[in-house]
């Protein structure tokens, strides 16, 4: 009987143990099969031909007001102030440097002429990769012109080159209908290039959302103190001058960053979303001296939405649509060997630049006090630093004389004020003084600072240490900047 029993009973565990096995298994398989089943149908949603209608629309914006900018720097004398007056230049990259003479002149001209062909849709695979590297090269140039909308015109000339963004209402097109008819591309896109710009757009809002989760915006400042100069603004002025004015908008403006791109992405809300991002980016404009950023938001809204809105809203400019070669046809996925790489790059992009902006939290202290991580995260418009001491000496380790350096001698207005916020630039500035001090006189000196800065109204304190040299061999950036 104990046999038995215990042969019943280990036939019992045993059937049991299968069972649990096989139930496991199935689970497992289930999983991974509706793992599978989700990739693979967002990677057929990406990669489906939708209408290029809204794509070619946002690229006549994206090319417009690119044109416009450079008419603005030549209006108000900015090449040369920016570009060829400097003596020194904070480059991102060492050997990135302006054109000699009138290099600078004639690099913006075709600035101007690439970004009307670009708007126009003509030479546009040429047209558009030169726009990107050419923008790109301004912008790398000096840290001091650091701004945030040139680096998102910048990624978005980059996704807008590799896009197929000429498909539809572009003189491309016009010419390969004319040539040859029959041979003229759909209007299409793969979708993922569409999503690619969205996304990056939403990144944007979405991250100028997170920078504003702090201590000081919470509390209302620096917006309060900004909108207390803006008191003599007609009929609002006074109101805006309020500390309860100063409070209300940046909790405005942080629910407004946080929500813009769940807002923007769903079709039913978009037209809310899209109602409060012109709203929003208009005021902004009127209050703040922020260049085309608020506009290109603004234009950026062409690319929400159905695809196909254009065709709806704007047909005069699509007349041409649904001629021989030139339908817009059902969306259908590409084949699966063509798109594993577009939609490899795609992931990586976003992922990339989803992770770019946390980087800060790598570093000790306040972003916002030692700039470490600031750049290229979208945190925009969160601090106001005053300076009242900026005093930067040179010391003859031979002759132990120290000497004051006159600022105005070396860097412009513009690169002085940038400069005494920012520890890098400081140490940036502090190594290139010492360069040329050992190549004159073949001796490197020891440079220090004294920089007494004040972060959103709060007490003046010593932003790096003035017993530090800053010239000698690089270090980290905070081992240079003290705490608040």
């Amino acid at each position: 009987m104990t046999t038995t029993t215990m042969t019943t009973g280990e036939g019992s565990t045993s059937t049991c143990t299968a069972s649990t096995r096989a139930s496991t298994s199935t689970s497992t398989s289930t999983a991974a099969g509706t793992g599978t089943d989700l990739a693979r149908r967002w990677a057929s949603y990406l990669s489906a031909e939708v209408d290029a209608a809204s794509l070619a629309v946002f690229r006549v914006g994206y090319g417009a007001l690119i044109a416009w900018e450079v008419v603005r720097y030549a209006l108000h004398d900015r090449i040369t102030r920016y570009y060829i007056e400097p003596s020194f230049f904070f480059s991102f990259v060492p050997f990135v440097r302006p054109w000699g003479g009138t290099g600078m002149y004639w690099h913006f001209a075709a600035l101007f002429v690439l970004a009307l062909l670009c708007a126009a849709g003509l030479f546009y695979r040429v047209s558009a990769a030169l726009l990107c590297a050419a923008l790109t090269y301004v912008f790398l140039l000096d840290k001091a012109q650091y701004l945030n909308h040139l680096y998102l015109l910048c990624l978005l000339g980059l996704l807008l080159a590799v896009a197929p963004a000429h498909r539809a209402l572009s003189l491309d097109l016009l010419r390969r209908r004319r040539a040859a008819p029959s041979s003229a591309p759909a209007e299409t896109a793969p979708r993922y290039y569409l999503f690619a710009l969205k996304a990056q757009i939403a990144i944007v809002y979405f991250y100028g959302g997170i920078a504003k989760l702090n201590g000081d915006w919470l509390r209302g400042q620096p917006l309060t103190m900004w909108l207390a100069d803006r008191a003599d603004a007609p009929l609002v002025g006074p109101l805006l001058a309020t500390p309860a004015a100063g409070l209300a908008l940046s909790y405005a403006g942080l629910l407004i960053d946080l929500s813009m791109g769940f807002l923007l992405f769903s079709r039913r809300t978009f037209p809310l979303g899209a109602a409060i991002a012109v709203a929003f980016n208009l005021s902004n404009a009127l209050l703040f001296r922020i260049g085309i950023f608020p506009y290109a938001m603004i234009a950026s809204l062409a690319l929400f939405g159905a695809p196909s809105w254009p065709r709806r809203r704007l047909p005069f400019l699509f007349r041409t649509a649904g001629r021989a070669g030139g339908g817009v046809p059902a969306p259908s996925p590409a084949a699966p060997r063509r798109r594993a790489l577009p939609l490899a790059l795609l992931h990586g992009y976003l992922l990339f630049h989803l992770a770019v902006p946390l980087r800060h939290w790598a570093y000790p202290g306040d972003v916002a006090w030692n700039e470490a991580g600031h750049r290229f995260s979208w945190r925009m418009k969160l601090r106001d630093k005053n300076v009242s001491e900026l005093d930067i000496h040179v010391l003859d380790p031979r002759t132990g004389v120290r000497e004051s350096l006159d600022l105005g001698e070396w860097l412009t207005d513009r690169q002085i004020g940038e400069m005494c916020t920012r520890p890098d630039m400081i140490v940036d500035f502090a190594r290139h003084v010492a360069d040329l001090w050992q190549e004159h006189f073949g001796v490197r000196p020891i440079v220090t600072a004294k920089v007494m800065a004040s972060l959103n109204g709060g007490p003046f304190r010593d932003l790096v240490d003035p017993t530090l040299d800053l010239a000698s061999p690089p270090r980290g950036i905070l081992a240079v900047v003290r705490p608040p």
